[in-house]
């Protein structure tokens, strides 16, 4: 019903720079919130940065300053600029989208992820 499809993840050295775009694309009414969260080996899930349809944004504490979250309504779209990556960065991120899911009535509310995109910071 709705796929998110992740681009822009690859190995960067420590202190560069990194993209990541996710497109949403299918029976899309309208999308509320979408952001981004990142697993490492061993670990949890976190979140690393989430966007309001409104625009109001919020940031995992370890991003904070670094990681920028963006999103274009027009194109369901949603980017995370990622600066000064350090080797803690490295992970499998994850784009998160909840959708007001159309193509029928009434429009129900779902959460969908993408398939991730792999980060690797190192020299």
């Amino acid at each position: 019903q709705v796929q998110l499809v992740e681009s822009g993840g690859g190995l960067v050295q420590p202190g560069g720079s990194l993209r990541l775009s996710c497109a949403a694309s299918g029976r899309i009414f309208s999308i509320n919130a979408m952001g981004w969260y990142r697993q490492a080996p061993g670990k949890e899930r976190e979140l690393v940065a989430v966007i309001t349809s409104g625009g109001s944004t919020n940031y995992g504490d370890s991003v904070k300053g670094r990681f920028t979250i963006s999103r274009d309504n027009a194109k369901n779209t949603v980017y995370l600029q990622m600066n000064m990556l350090k080797a803690e960065d490295t992970a499998v991120y994850y784009c998160n989208a909840a959708v007001l899911v159309g193509g029928g009535w009434p429009p129900y509310n779902s959460d969908y992820w993408g398939q991730g995109t792999q980060v690797t910071v190192s020299s």
